[in-house]
């Protein structure tokens, strides 16, 4: 799971709603607050339609829920196949093959070294060497089988755990925009715990300002904006969630290699993208490839586009983005 201070989203709207509309709902869903706004054609039977389908997405795609598919399959692992559902087939296979572009860097089979730090969770505490090395050996996105024509899935070594904490909000997001495009919506902002998608435009000329936010300071105040239109922005960085131990931070993004926190240079990475399920998956494959390599892989995609801030204070981006990106602190520059 993915926590997201650094976007903020800046709309300044002024609408009149009727009795019978609902500005935005929130629920807790997805393991975190989600808030969908579909300003003045917000309605409770829309709002209801998109949240009921959020709900359905959790108990299929939580691996903190014993009876989703995704926990079947973990179960059965080295064991036997299991029916997968639609949607757990479709995120394995953007999965796997970010997995290969990334060569393991980003990986789903990451499940049993987030369950080994348990990072986010009151429980959570330094692991032993010797725990961390065993569930090193239970990560290979190659030990994953899926079966077309059954529509199986099978992980071939007991143990093996499955875990979309880095893909299931994207994924959920674009199940949204979907939803809405057959409401015929016409904008709204879609914000699953920070994953944003700004869908439309803030009216019929403007985009939608977004901000990122200062991840030096709890202060609200953005340190850049960029405008964005129909558009998914997420966010992975190390300052919001993580373990403290004997004075020392540990953050949630994992490196599948030596099973410790990803430690480069990297504060957080920022990915611009008309899909949210790829700027969930990049996010954290760019954290965890660093800046060289992350940038290399986002700039050989299309319409996607990333923003890295370091732990220097500067700032660099992909592609002809950074002329987009107006910077509103004194603190943070730019390095073409």
């Amino acid at each position: 799971m993915k926590h997201f201070r650094s976007i903020l989203l800046t709309i300044s709207i002024f609408l009149f709603i009727s009795c019978s509309q609902t500005p935005q709902r929130t629920e807790y869903v997805l393991g975190t607050m989600c808030t969908i706004n579909l300003f003045n054609q917000g309605t409770e039977k829309r709002y209801s339609h998109l949240f009921s389908r959020l709900h359905e997405l959790d108990q299929i795609l939580s691996a903190n829920t014993s009876t989703s598919n995704l926990a079947e399959i973990n179960a059965q692992a080295g064991i036997a196949p299991v029916k997968a559902e639609p949607e757990v087939f479709d995120i394995l296979q953007t999965a796997l093959e970010y997995s290969k572009k990334t060569e393991g860097a980003f990986d789903p089979t990451i499940g049993p070294l987030v369950k080994t730090w348990n990072i986010g969770f009151d429980n959570a505490v330094l692991p032993e060497q010797s725990a961390i090395e065993q569930a090193l050996k239970l990560i290979d996105y190659r030990n994953i089988e899926l079966d077309f024509d059954r529509h199986t899935v099978f992980l071939r070594n007991r143990g093996m755990k499955l875990d979309f904490g880095a893909i299931a909000k994207g994924y959920a997001a674009d199940e949204l925009v979907a939803l809405m495009t057959q409401m015929k919506i016409k904008r709204g902002i879609i914000d699953l715990g920070g994953n944003i998608f700004a869908f439309g435009e803030k009216s019929s000329v403007k985009p939608w300002t977004v901000g990122i936010r200062d991840p030096f300071n709890d202060s609200s105040k953005p340190i850049a904006s960029i405008q964005i239109r129909n558009k998914s922005v997420v966010t992975s960085g190390i300052y919001e969630r993580f373990l403290e131990q004997d004075g020392i931070q540990y953050h949630h993004i994992l490196d599948t290699k030596n099973g410790y926190p990803v430690d480069n240079n990297l504060l957080s990475v920022s990915i611009i993208s008309s899909s949210s399920t790829l700027a969930d998956t990049l996010s954290t494959s760019v954290f965890a490839l660093g800046a060289e390599k992350g940038k290399a892989l986002v700039e050989s995609l299309p319409d996607t586009d990333a923003i890295l801030i370091f732990k220097d204070y500067h700032i660099e981006t992909t592609g002809n983005i950074a002329g987009s990106i107006e910077i509103l602190s004194d603190d943070f520059h730019i390095i073409q």
